[in-house]
């Protein structure tokens, strides 16, 4: 069977937020093109409690699909478990996404039969009372998008879902990812060709990183307002220069003319060109 023979139909739950829970789905089907997959998605918003997850994973696991991906937070947490717990009874692929504090949990994962991504540069918001207002908290999420878009986190994440979508067209058993996203990886699949945009994509991804390691001060080991607001802060100002460093090695890419392209075509083929006149590789 080839490649374009058959529908693959994903259902992507969602619980909680990370910046790559915004966009994931669409990274596989930038232009509404494709006709080789279905996708669903459910969510339950920014909830994440055991109660939220099972309600949701009951839905999920009542569309019939192929795959299912599971992105959240933390996916040790217990309401993660739940919806894994739920979704491993449909006998489907699941693989789980998260953020670095899954990365424990994420390692046990294949023993269970399902795969993991973990993503480095996708930090904790600065999620306190006194300092995070929904302008802030989006403004937070559009600085780390830029940063997971241009370090390669997200070329990354789409190239190994489609692997993997790749497999169970062709009606294979799949082999699912057990990935660590770190700099050098998201690095190595952004195509970046000038070294000094190279080196900015590499500080972008790595301050992102830091930020979640002030964000955790903030929010969970500094009790005193006072003393925990200019830590807070210093996440999201951190986070903003992440953005403007990943701007930077965009920028330097573009005037080069050398700013890589990977667009997924109708029946889920990807090919890729680097001018921007350029015709695509087939």
């Amino acid at each position: 069977m080839s490649l374009g023979d058959s529908m693959v139909t994903i259902t992507f739950v969602k619980i909680g937020y990370i910046a790559t829970t915004t966009l994931i789905d669409a990274l596989l089907d930038e232009r509404s093109a494709r006709t080789d997959i279905k996708m669903r998605v459910i969510s339950s918003s920014v909830k994440m409690d055991a109660e939220e997850a099972e309600e949701v994973a009951k839905i999920a696991a009542g569309i019939e699909s192929d795959l299912y991906i599971a992105i959240s937070p933390n996916i040790s947490m217990p309401g993660p478990r739940k919806l894994r717990e739920i979704l491993k009874e449909t006998g489907k692929p699941i693989i789980a996404i998260g953020d670095e504090p899954s990365r424990k949990e994420a390692r046990k994962l294949p023993e269970e039969g399902m795969g993991y991504i973990v993503i480095y540069g996708d930090p904790m918001i600065s999620a306190k009372t006194a300092y995070l207002d929904a302008v802030e908290m989006a403004l937070f999420n559009a600085d780390a998008i830029r940063v997971l878009a241009v370090t390669g986190a997200f070329r990354l994440i789409h190239k190994t879902l489609d692997k993997v979508i790749d497999q169970i067209k062709a009606g294979e058993k799949p082999e699912l990812p057990e990935l660590v996203i770190t700099k050098k990886r998201a690095l190595a699949a952004s195509d970046i060709q000038n070294p000094y945009a190279y080196a900015k994509a590499m500080a972008a991804y790595e301050a992102a990183r830091g930020v979640a390691k002030l964000s955790t001060e903030g929010v969970f080991k500094t009790e005193d307002r006072e003393e925990a607001l200019p830590i807070l802060g210093a996440a999201h100002e951190l986070m903003r220069h992440a953005a403007k460093l990943a701007d930077e090695a965009r920028e330097i890419e573009k005037s080069n003319d050398t700013a890589v392209r990977l667009t997924h075509f109708k029946k889920g083929d990807r090919r890729k060109k680097t001018g921007l006149r350029d015709k695509y590789q087939k």
